[in-house]
């Protein structure tokens, strides 16, 4: 296991359940994982069958070596340029710097945070890695008022993606289980991130970077 300036906790759970609410409120620098969706128009945007209309909550529309590159630079560097995702345009709209400011611990959240649990342990950048679950009725409801809210998407699509959603909540949270994230409620998340931001005390430097493979 390669040493490191900072680990990650990895925050998954179904779209609308409280992921970045719960990681704005740790005190934690935060990196939103939902920013490595690809951009419209890659061929390798998976489709819905018999429709040809992109699926965006299958794995295959995320990229997930650009985001697994990016937490091994930030844990072995303290800081990395990531993308800036507009939802609504579905494409990149420039780049930002996260700094982790001497942070050992940060927080990394997004529907598809599971699908790198594995690799980033592999890689001895994990500290934790979380699946926020809960009642299905609730989370759709909280994920079709933010996504209004925000015009992510038409309002046809968000009732078709809503509704699907909600039928496949409890198998998208048995999958991101079984690629090694722990179920839990807000509550509980909460207390364990909050316990590892105690137990990492800050480090002055940086220790030496952790290999990512091509």
């Amino acid at each position: 296991m390669s040493s490191s300036f900072a680990h990650v906790v990895l925050l998954a759970g179904p779209s609308g359940s409280g992921k970045s609410s719960l990681a704005a409120r740790c005190g934690l620098p935060v990196l939103v994982l939902d920013d490595f969706y690809k951009d419209a128009g890659d061929p390798t945007l998976p489709t819905l069958p018999g429709s040809g209309a992109v699926d965006w909550d299958a794995p295959a529309s995320w990229n997930a070596e650009a985001a697994v590159a990016a937490l091994a630079e930030l844990c072995a560097q303290g800081a990395a340029d990531t993308p800036v995702y507009d939802i609504a345009a579905s494409a990149a709209t420039g780049r930002a710097r996260l700094d982790l400011g001497g942070a050992p611990l940060f927080v990394a959240e997004g529907i598809f945070a599971a699908e790198i649990a594995g690799r980033c342990r592999e890689l001895g950048l994990l500290a934790d890695a979380l699946c926020l679950r809960g009642r299905p009725t609730t989370t759709a409801w909280r994920r079709f008022v933010r996504d209004l809210r925000e015009g992510r998407k038409s309002v046809p699509f968000l009732i078709r993606r809503g509704w699907h959603l909600l039928r496949a909540e409890r198998g998208i949270v048995a999958r991101q289980v079984a690629l090694g994230c722990r179920p839990c409620g807000q509550g509980e998340a909460r207390d364990r991130i909050a316990a590892l931001a105690t137990t990492r005390p800050a480090r002055a430097a940086a220790a030496d970077p952790v290999p990512v493979d091509a």
